[in-house]
């Protein structure tokens, strides 16, 4: 891991995100893109003072969805904080996996918006599709910096960034590149988006106390909040990162993935997949489970999801007594496809640093979730081995294990 970039709730570099999150902030508030009035959720975790026009550029930026702004915003960071090589011949060897859950719903919501109305979709944007395909994201990432190795995005949901990150490292790993972008990016805060999960009855709808509106394991929670950005990390080959001399925050040990074959949105309550996700991921990692001492939870802030995830964490790691949870998701909210970037760029941090970021909200213990989850206040840790979980619609399940340099 040699380069983080980011944009989210929390501000809109990596170093920013993490002092906030560390700080315990939240990125939750009125929704202020559309109006939102109507709505039984009101309230979001919006991406703040990002102009398009100025990091983008104004013609580029007219043909990018906000999901691909967010994204190649975070990759500049990244390339700039990893000082990647310049010459072409590197460059033909760095790729690209970045993950998506919806892609360009922004550019969906006004092109048909602006067809109904006028009557005539026969003006749709010649942009339109261009935009609205999940795959720009890494795509104006390659065209932008020239990068021609493995290009294209993942998409599972909730689970898409971990995937994607999943699929980033076994390229490095097998030699498919010698560096990778990876990550995740997602701009949903949308009628659309936001109108399907009120009629799910998925979100929270605390939206007199936007700030305490997403509790993960709290018992007082009522579901998620709708989050957006994009979290970008590079990977790259050690031997070529020892020897250009590169910033090495840490590394990926290992991953576990699987399905829970079970409901198209409902978690599966005995954590049958997530249990395997988990064990695979250990198995991977050549790690026991006495040897991770983070977990970056999933935990979303719904009532079924944080229950199945808790309890399958508490399957593998057993009464293991150092072992700390928590959920960063109580202050950027749930970004969909994003979720892993961000989250990834979180664990790396902690593992980097050693601060474990809190469990915001955490007021009221449900007795169903039985986990030290690090309430509200971060705490300085020796983390050596953390696992990010991610889980989607469809019974994703994702788990990267990131840890000190061996």
């Amino acid at each position: 891991m040699t380069g983080l970039g980011a944009v989210t709730p929390l501000g809109n570099t990596a170093p920013e995100f993490w002092r906030r999150i560390v700080a315990g902030e939240s990125g939750v508030g009125p929704i202020t893109v559309f109006d939102a009035s109507a709505f039984t959720t009101r309230i979001a975790a919006e991406v703040k003072d990002f102009n398009a026009d100025e990091l983008v550029g104004k013609k580029e930026s007219r043909r990018m969805d906000r999901f691909s702004q967010y994204a190649i915003v975070a990759a500049r960071e990244a390339i700039a904080d990893a000082a990647l090589p310049e010459d072409q011949a590197f460059k033909d060897c760095v790729g690209a996996v970045i993950g998506t859950g919806i892609g360009g719903i922004q550019t969906f919501w006004y092109e048909s918006e602006k067809a109904a109305k006028n009557g005539d979709w026969v003006k749709t944007s010649p942009f339109f599709i261009p935009m609205l395909m999940a795959n720009a994201a890494p795509a104006h990432i390659s065209m932008t910096y020239g990068f021609r190795g493995p290009f294209f995005a993942t998409a599972s949901a909730c689970a898409s960034a971990n995937d994607a990150i999943v699929t980033a490292y076994t390229a490095v790993a097998y030699g498919d590149a010698v560096a990778m972008l990876t990550g995740g990016t997602e701009a949903c805060i949308s009628p659309l988006a936001v109108g399907g999960f009120c009629s799910m009855k998925a979100m929270s709808t605390r939206n007199d106390d936007p700030a305490k509106a997403s509790r993960p394991f709290d018992k007082e929670r009522d579901g998620f909040v709708l989050g957006e950005g994009a979290g970008i990390l590079i990977f790259e080959e050690y031997e070529h990162a020892k020897a250009r001399g590169a910033k090495i925050y840490c590394e990926v040990l290992g991953y576990g993935q699987s399905a829970d074959a079970y409901n198209i949105v409902a978690p599966d309550p005995d954590g049958n997949g997530v249990v395997l996700a988990l064990q695979r991921a250990l198995d991977s990692a050549h790690l026991k489970p006495g040897e991770v001492d983070y977990v970056n939870a999933h935990g979303t802030s719904t009532p079924l999801g944080d229950i199945a995830e808790s309890q399958a964490i508490q399957k593998i790691f057993g009464e293991h007594p150092h072992l700390a949870v928590s959920s960063t998701k109580s202050m950027h909210g749930h970004a969909l496809g994003a979720a892993g970037g961000l989250e990834g760029v979180a664990t790396v941090m902690t593992v980097h640093d050693g601060v474990i970021p809190p469990t915001i909200n955490y007021e009221f213990p449900d007795p169903e979730c039985t986990l030290d989850y690090v309430p509200n206040v971060a705490r300085k840790a020796d983390v050596n081995a953390a696992f990010s979980n991610s889980f989607g619609f469809g019974g994703h399940n994702s788990v990267i294990v990131f840890g000190k340099v061996r």
